[in-house]
């Protein structure tokens, strides 16, 4: 049982759970805004503003900060992994949407082209790859101000 209570009374992580979980609800709020349809797959979709990845580690190292102290190595820690995922949100990922865009593009030409399902002997596919992956800078700007605010408040 002390592992359970352990957990439950894990107030750091908890505070992290919810910036995550107010990012995405976010995520369906500003889409309903923009698109005027409320689409509930925005609740576990990855992209979009703002950046629950962004929300959720920007939160916990502000915990972390405030719990162990901002000189302590736990959060010179958090700060790196929060740095490291917020590059990776902006630039890797946004970077493999573009390509699965491109891909996508270059798909459509051939099937469209092409009277047959093949090309060079192999089955062209036919399902699209996704393309929402990543964030824009300002996507991942937004995700850290929310998780700040977050932590500051609780």
């Amino acid at each position: 049982m002390d592992f359970f209570n352990g957990i439950m009374a894990n107030r750091i992580m908890w505070i992290a759970l919810l910036a995550w979980l107010v990012a995405q609800f976010c995520k369906l709020i500003f889409h309903f805004l923009v698109e005027r349809r409320l689409d509930f797959s925005c609740l576990k979709s990855s992209g979009g503003f703002p950046s629950s990845h962004t929300a959720i580690v920007c939160a916990l190292a502000g915990e972390i900060g405030k719990a162990s102290g901002w000189s302590s190595p736990i959060f010179a820690v958090s700060v790196v992994l929060a740095v490291i995922v917020m590059y990776d949100a902006a630039n890797v990922r946004w970077a493999a949407g573009e390509q699965a865009r491109a891909i996508n593009h270059l798909l459509d030409m051939l099937l469209e082209s092409n009277e047959s399902t093949q090309w060079f002997g192999q089955e062209i596919p036919n399902e699209k790859l996704k393309e929402i992956m990543g964030h824009t800078p300002f996507e991942v700007f937004g995700g850290a101000i929310l998780g700040m605010v977050i932590a500051a408040i609780f």
